[in-house]
């Protein structure tokens, strides 16, 4: 009888343990896949996580302040700035070079050298950055106004735009981002040509030390014997042809001379002048050429019916006084 008591009392000790298995290989599967495999061996340091993708990669540099926190070890915690060389003074540990790491390689530098220097066996680590050096982001370029301006919080690229009273009247749709933790390989990104383009407009998030330079347009004017002469901004890597200009200024009058057509170039040794035969181009026997930022066509009227402008110098005296119009595609 007393050995039946025992055997039961065994078979429910088994059967329990199964259970507790059986509960945590299923807790640790939701948290993710779990082997006994996977188990560290005895004195040897669990694995770290990678670092999540998510989180902005900002990298540590001069004059930030640090807070380093070891776990279980407030003697060893606290607040540090970086200095110039990059290196961070740290408790006990004394210098240590950081600048260049994201808070997550700091903190496995900072584990490795407790390891090496045979002070803790098994350390866990976190820094994080709480001052930056610069707190905010410098936006220039064809801005209303030009500055630094804060990155509190999660700032897009148009937010900062915005902060920064939004594109000037000669702003192109060009923006070269350089972001602090990767001055080398700087972010080229579009803007929306116009508003129904916002939905799919690349807006990626602007982090402190970051410049964003917005791009100037370029111009091109179309003058004389056109129905709306001025001129006409696109973006420098756009690229229309004489007739798509000529368009832009509702096309030449009733008083134009077509066949004395002149474009005016801006080349390194000065000023370069081709003459054109326009009706020549819309027949198709001359080819209708690329313009470029800082061509002037000008379009003569016809000898008799008025004065027209007569010289080059002219020409470029009423490029500058002439009224300049956005190029909407």
């Amino acid at each position: 009888m007393g050995r039946n008591k025992m055997r039961n009392c065994t078979r429910l000790v088994k059967t329990f343990a199964v259970l507790a298995l059986s509960s945590l290989a299923a807790a640790q599967t939701q948290n993710g896949s779990w082997s006994p495999a996977s188990m560290p061996e005895p004195g040897q340091a669990a694995a770290r996580p990678a670092e999540p993708s998510s989180v902005p990669k900002i990298a540590i540099g001069p004059g930030d302040m640090l807070d380093v926190e070891v776990f279980d070890t407030p003697e060893l915690s606290g607040s540090t700035r970086v200095n110039q060389s990059g290196e961070a003074n740290l408790v006990v540990l004394g210098t240590v070079h950081l600048a260049g790491e994201t808070p997550n390689q700091a903190a496995r530098t900072i584990e490795e050298a407790l390891r090496a220097r045979g002070m803790m066996n098994d350390p866990h680590v976190s820094v994080s950055i709480t001052e930056y050096a610069t707190q905010g982001a410098t936006i220039t370029g064809e801005v209303k106004t030009p500055g630094v301006y804060p990155t509190l919080g999660s700032r897009t690229l148009t937010d900062m735009i915005a902060l920064a009273g939004g594109p000037s009247p000669l702003a192109g749709k060009t923006v070269t981002i350089q972001h602090r933790s990767d001055p080398a390989h700087p972010l080229t990104v579009m803007l929306a040509a116009n508003p129904r383009a916002l939905a799919q407009q690349d807006n990626p998030v602007i982090e402190p030390g970051d410049t964003v330079t917005l791009a100037k347009s370029g111009i091109i004017y179309v003058l004389g014997a056109v129905t709306k002469g001025g001129g006409f901004l696109i973006d420098n890597n756009e690229h229309i042809t004489l007739m798509q200009a000529l368009s832009l200024a509702g096309g030449w009058t009733t008083v134009a001379s077509t066949s004395h057509a002149q474009l005016i170039r801006k080349v390194p040794q000065g000023r370069e002048e081709v003459r054109l035969d326009l009706k020549h181009i819309v027949k198709g026997k001359e080819a209708d050429i690329s313009v470029q930022d800082g061509d002037i066509l000008y379009v003569p009227t016809s000898f008799g019916k008025t004065v027209g402008y007569r010289s080059v110098e002219a020409i470029l005296t009423a490029a500058q006084n002439a009224p300049a119009y956005a190029y909407v595609y």
